[in-house]
């Protein structure tokens, strides 16, 4: 897991007006994490215009096109949470993780996440971390779920 969050992108106290300003600030923290090129901001402000990445539970998703893996220097995770909210299409979401992936490694990560968002104790959890380590501990659980399943169908 700490190959893909890096403590720098974990932001717990940020504020946006828009899920635009939320998207460009998630995507900001990828860029000054070295995970990838700035041009990366834009492909994903284009896939918040093709289809929602709003999730459920307060959480969003927002990740780059198709066209945006050439962008993607590593894969990483960035988890921002906005304590005031941000309204997202009439949804009001609190916490953005943003992904980028050069290949499809990110798909059984979304699927673990998905898993934690129907807890409902696990994504208030989320929604209310006010500590990194409290991020990184229900990431971790994520991930090591999602390798224990691809581990399970792989045998």
């Amino acid at each position: 897991m700490s190959e893909l969050l890096d403590r720098r992108a974990i932001r717990l106290d940020e504020k946006a007006g828009s899920k635009e300003e939320a998207i460009r600030l998630t995507g900001e923290t990828l860029v000054e994490i070295g995970a990838v090129r700035p041009g990366y901001v834009e492909t994903m402000l284009a896939r918040e215009k093709s289809i929602s990445t709003y999730v459920g539970e307060g959480v969003a998703i927002p990740h780059g096109t198709l066209g945006g893996k050439e962008l993607v220097v590593r894969d990483a995770l960035a988890v921002l949470r906005f304590p005031a909210g941000v309204d997202w299409d009439g949804e009001r979401v609190s916490v953005c993780v943003g992904i980028a992936a050069a290949g499809d490694g990110h798909v059984e990560l979304l699927a673990a996440l998905a898993e934690v968002l129907l807890d409902e104790d696990q994504a208030r959890e989320l929604r209310e971390a006010t500590e990194p380590e409290t991020v990184e501990s229900l990431l971790s659980q994520i991930h090591e779920d999602s390798e224990c399943k691809i581990q399970e169908d792989s045998e």
